[in-house]
């Protein structure tokens, strides 16, 4: 295969791979990924939470009566995301305010430090989301029976139905329950990656010198509106854990 691009280089053909943005390599060294290598997906993680600190910790040091731009920023996605869980999973969901704040900032952050040149965005990783997606789904699964007990599988048994569709539709929220990690962490991932691929496609098209003023303003383009997927994923994300722990919180249909 290598041999291969490198004869179509050498003809002088349109050669890119929208998709090796995406491989995990090891910051030091050519070596094999083992678990305990540090890697680019490792670093642009370390970022994000980094990023998050300076967003809550950093900027909100001095906490002045007329707010500095970055209180003003911690202060707004505070309110943002507080209110957020209050509506949707209600009063007695504010108790797990911090870590859904937490979730939101860390995928926040990936996803805007994804779009910078050269950089890597972890989030485009299934074995990234799938990881929070699975937190949040035994989370919220223990928090269901620690809180409810056996009553938590009322979250399944349709009470409102007629009673001969009740266990098949049992059935079906058994199943849609267990397949929300999956689609909780596919949406995530491969929104992320979908984008980014995208703008490596037309970036590659940017070299033929006949369409290169298209496919700039292409980038432009998509660039702009990966800026706001990257914002409404991380939102989409968050959502979709307050309407799953209130699920865990008030159980019945």
């Amino acid at each position: 295969m290598a041999e291969e691009v490198h004869g179509a280089e050498e003809a002088g053909g349109l050669v890119f791979h929208p998709m090796d943005q995406f491989i995990v390599e090891p910051l030091w060294g050519d070596g094999p990924v083992s678990w305990f290598t540090i890697t680019n997906a490792t670093l642009w993680m370390a970022l994000a939470v980094l990023a998050t600190y300076l967003l809550l910790v950093f900027a909100t040091r001095h906490r002045k009566v007329v707010p500095t731009r970055g209180q003003s920023m911690a202060e707004l996605v505070y309110g943002f995301v507080y209110k957020m869980v209050e509506d949707v999973s209600g009063h007695d969901g504010v108790k797990y305010f911090p870590y859904i704040m937490t979730l939101f900032l860390f995928i926040l952050m990936a996803n805007v430090l994804g779009l910078i040149p050269m950089s890597f965005a972890p989030t485009s990783h299934i074995a990234v989301t799938a990881v929070l997606a699975l937190a949040v789904f035994l989370t919220v699964t223990i928090l269901g029976f620690v809180l409810n007990g056996s009553k938590f599988l009322g979250l399944f048994w349709v009470a409102s139905a007629p009673l001969a569709l009740r266990p098949i539709l049992a059935i079906i929220e058994l199943i849609s329950y267990f397949v929300r990690p999956v689609s909780h962490s596919i949406r995530l991932g491969g929104n992320i990656m979908a984008g980014h691929a995208v703008i490596k496609v037309f970036a590659g098209f940017a070299a033929i010198a006949a369409i290169s003023p298209l496919s700039i303003l292409a980038i432009t383009a998509i660039y702009g509106l990966e800026v706001l997927v990257a914002v409404i994923q991380a939102y989409v994300f968050t959502i979709l854990t307050c309407v799953y722990l209130k699920d865990a919180l008030h159980p019945s249909h």
